[in-house]
């Protein structure tokens, strides 16, 4: 299997090259059962990635992209869903190109696996407030059915806000190294503030502010999946977790780079696995043991 990088993929790659994000994160409150772990009761800051981290981005991306090329045949060999819809949106400055092997991936897995259809994700507002939520009903009323929403990186802060706008039409959300607690501009290097505020006219705080968010509103109440990388090269880690956990709210660790998470074998294994799972009878993710790149994945199964 030959796999392309395609324009949206150098892009982010090459954005990721410039990135190193510090992170402000304040906790939140959520459904409140004994499942329930919070991580912190104060404001805390957090440094940005490690710079070895950043400098690899690029080179690791690579390597998951060929990696993804050698586990492909044992994970189209995994057992087929559903077939319900799965709405996957991509990452800033991206485009449906950077997500088209995931959605060929979650085609072969039997699900409606849709693109955006809204160009590069420039950030802007309007994209949330108008055309994705539009993009969003229309693919409901298709489809007569709740959707699952998968977004890397910003696609996956704007899998979240849909999420609580709609929150009886989606099935559940997965986020892939997306940072779900950014607060302030200031928490964000200057060099990522200006691009982001060049591209969506809008600094973090005012994007924050126009969208009603605060941090003191928790996770959405679907069934959410949080997958971050301690590796990570662009956000630090602890920013693409949810604040708390409970039976539908889970985190979980992987290994590799922020931009590859889109061609990740793991992560591919932990997403096909959490679609599978089915409506009222959610159950949290357990990673298989002594997993190796070379385990037939259907052992795991």
């Amino acid at each position: 299997m030959i796999l392309l990088v395609n324009s949206d993929t150098l892009s982010a790659l090459c954005i990721a090259t410039l990135m190193s994000c510090k992170i402000t994160i304040k906790s939140t409150n959520k459904k409140g059962n004994n499942l329930s772990q919070k991580r912190a009761n104060t404001k805390q800051n957090f440094q940005h990635p490690p710079l070895l981290s950043t400098l690899t981005e690029v080179p690791r991306t690579l390597l998951e992209i060929s990696s993804l090329a050698v586990m492909m045949p044992s994970l189209a060999s995994l057992p087929r869903g559903d077939g319900h819809p799965v709405l996957v949106l991509p990452g800033f400055m991206a485009g449906d190109g950077s997500t088209s092997m995931l959605r060929h991936y979650l085609s072969l897995m039997g699900y409606k696996a849709l693109p955006w259809a809204l160009g590069r994700n420039t950030g802007k507002p309007e994209i949330l407030e108008h055309k994705l939520g539009k993009r969003f009903l229309e693919i409901s009323e298709q489809y007569q059915s709740k959707v699952s929403l998968v977004g890397q990186s910003l696609g996956g802060v704007f899998a979240r806000e849909i999420a609580r706008s709609f929150p009886s039409e989606v099935r559940q959300v997965i986020t892939l190294g997306s940072p779900i607690s950014v607060e302030e501009s200031g928490s964000v290097v200057s060099l990522v503030s200006r691009l982001f505020e060049n591209q969506s006219g809008l600094s973090v705080d005012a994007m924050r502010k126009r969208l009603g968010v605060s941090h003191r509103v928790g996770a959405p109440s679907v069934p959410m999946t949080a997958i971050y990388s301690k590796r990570d090269g662009v956000v630090n880690w602890q920013a693409c977790m949810e604040l708390e956990e409970d039976i539908e709210t889970q985190n979980i660790e992987v290994s590799g780079s922020h931009c590859g998470m889109a061609f990740n074998p793991r992560i591919y294994y932990i997403i096909r696995n959490r679609l599978s799972q089915a409506e009222g009878r959610w159950e949290r993710y357990e990673s298989p043991c002594l997993y190796h790149p070379t385990q037939s994945l259907r052992e795991l199964v």
